[in-house]
């Protein structure tokens, strides 16, 4: 009902399962269980240094490795040439794989932070990391390359240099829906994903939400997901409870009314974790 191909012809299984700060309690559980209720579309990044375990528990499902769909992403510090090869091949060997599924540019730049020299020497570290992505993709070391938290400005600067991003994964939810971002990939052929697609629980007490899932007879969290993708943005849920798990896979048999998916798109901003790829950390935004 929802597809998700990448312009190679690539279909990226929905939902995915993020695995963000989800083996910091648990270990490789949670991935393990997510595997057996039947998800197969993992994302994760050297920086959650958590490869390993996902790797592990890959291997321990007994699952032919062509059954699933691995991303994993490279860190802002890691760009040029020479980094970018160090870090996918770190990252292949960390995950045991030969190849990942999708190879992500995690940021465009270190988003202000203390180490970010607040210049314009971004523009030209993204191109020339963008063509090693792309080198790494015509040895067959990813099947597919794209970006994250990258804007139009960031997209176009990019653009002419090999293929162009087959993804784009932004924080994506009610109340931070990046409107003009995600036109301008979906007028591009650039799928969507969307990290943080329950506000890190920050929007699950929002009225007009809890109104909408009392009305739906669902969960705050479940009529979030399905906004995601009803807007075309496929949602990177994370979870490490076996509920959790099973509720964030249950979105298909039910829909929104195009009247109530306008009332959340108009929602004044919520539930932002402060993160922007052009300027130093802000607080999170509740509402």
């Amino acid at each position: 009902m929802f597809d998700f191909v990448m312009s190679n012809g690539i279909k990226l299984p929905c939902p995915a399962f993020g695995t963000y700060k989800s083996t910091v309690e648990k270990g490789k559980q949670p991935i393990l269980d997510a595997i057996e209720k039947g998800y197969r579309h993992f994302d994760t990044a050297s920086v959650y240094g958590n490869e390993t375990e996902l790797g592990e528990a890959i291997k321990e499902s007994g699952i032919p490795r062509s059954d699933f769909f691995i991303t994993t992403k490279l860190w802002a510090a890691e760009q040029g040439r020479e980094k970018a090869f160090a870090g996918i091949k770190g990252s292949l060997e960390r995950l045991g794989l030969e190849y990942v599924d999708l190879y992500l540019l995690h940021w465009p730049r270190l988003n202000g932070s203390k180490s970010d020299p607040l210049d314009d020497s971004w523009v030209e570290l993204n191109k020339e990391t963008w063509q090693a992505m792309n080198e790494m993709y015509q040895q067959g070391l990813v099947k597919g390359i794209g970006v994250s938290n990258f804007l139009p400005h960031h997209l176009e600067n990019i653009q002419g240099i090999g293929e162009k991003p087959m993804v784009n994964q932004i924080e994506f939810h009610p109340g931070y829906i990046q409107k003009e971002t995600v036109e301008y990939c979906h007028s591009h052929g650039i799928v969507v994903e969307g990290w943080s697609p329950l506000g890190r629980g920050r929007v699950l007490k929002h009225p007009l939400l809890l109104e909408l899932s009392s009305k739906y007879g669902i969960s705050v969290a479940r009529l979030c997901l399905r906004f995601s993708l009803q807007m075309g943005v496929l949602p990177l849920p994370k979870a490490s409870s076996v509920h959790r798990i099973n509720e964030n896979m249950d979105l298909f048999n039910f829909e929104i009314s195009q009247e109530d998916v306008k009332r959340i798109c108009e929602m004044p901003m919520a539930g932002w974790s402060g993160e922007h790829p052009d300027r130093p950390r802000q607080d999170a935004v509740y509402f």
